[in-house]
């Protein structure tokens, strides 16, 4: 995977630069207190699947993966609240700012949310209203280009040239971050109610982890990505709706839960019953 290019939205792209660790970078952090032994591939899984579950993510941090990313600037202002990463960006100071902007595809010109303020809709504008938009979005970013042209003739200073600028403009950067850490990063930008623009960069990454530690992604995705947090008051509702019924081992191994895990969920219902 390392080299390869991930396109993402209209100009950017995702690509790995380099990654330290795996799976068994994993098993042998968790290990360390007593060694490895001569522990089986389907003991290191477990392994990996009770660390996710119970949330013991130091060993996960083990893990490291280096990204180049070609992306919006409003793409970038939300991803860089991710503060458990390590980055290093274009400089719009020391270079000149490159005539690449991004545009929405036309069906991705959508109305706003009536229930998200922060978001759009599923409500898509007609073609000929999408294109007469997407129009005006690429003449505008033309003419703040050619006006910035314009002002580094003058010598002015390109610190000071660039800040008129659009956050359409692509930046590039080098982004260093943990698996625990990445982790954390992907599920909130792949989730379905993140923006569409930064949920395509999180999907491209998911593929590139996915390859990398799969053990560990399968994990993220059964304990995590795919999982619910319920409150207290919420519990409640669920122990007067799971009443009397019962499981055991033999029937929890059609959901796919055997062994400690089908032991702890049995234990979990016992504690939501009282």
């Amino acid at each position: 995977m390392v080299g390869k290019e991930f396109p993402c939205l209209d100009k950017g792209f995702v690509r790995l630069i380099d990654v330290m660790g795996d799976d068994a970078a994993i098993v042998q952090a968790a290990r360390v207190s007593y060694g490895s032994g001569t522990k089986k591939v389907h003991e290191d899984r477990g392994l990996i699947r009770y660390l996710m579950r119970h949330l013991h993510t130091t060993p996960f941090e083990m893990v490291e993966f280096k990204f180049h990313v070609k992306l919006p600037i409003f793409v970038a202002r939300q991803w860089i609240r991710h503060r458990t990463a390590n980055v290093n960006e274009y400089s719009g100071r020391y270079s000149e700012m490159k005539d690449e902007f991004y545009v929405p595809a036309a069906d991705q010109v959508r109305a706003q949310s009536a229930s998200n303020k922060q978001g759009r809709s599923d409500t898509a504008f007609a073609p000929e209203e999408a294109a007469r938009i997407r129009q005006t979005m690429e003449q505008t970013q033309d003419r703040l280009y050619a006006e910035y042209q314009d002002l580094l003739s003058t010598e002015l200073a390109r610190e000071i040239a660039r800040i008129n600028l659009p956050v359409s403009n692509y930046t590039e950067w080098y982004w260093k971050i943990d698996l625990h850490n990445l982790f954390h990063f992907l599920r909130l930008r792949i989730d379905d109610h993140a923006q569409y623009e930064i949920r395509v960069y999180g999907e491209a990454i998911a593929q590139i982890v996915k390859a990398a530690v799969p053990i560990a992604y399968e994990a993220f995705e059964d304990y995590i990505l795919h999982s619910e947090r319920f409150s207290g008051k919420e519990l409640a509702a669920l122990a007067s709706v799971v009443g009397e019924h019962t499981f055991d081992e033999g029937a929890l191994e059609a959901f796919g839960l055997k062994g400690r895990e089908a032991r702890e969920f049995l234990d979990k219902l016992a504690q939501l019953k009282g």
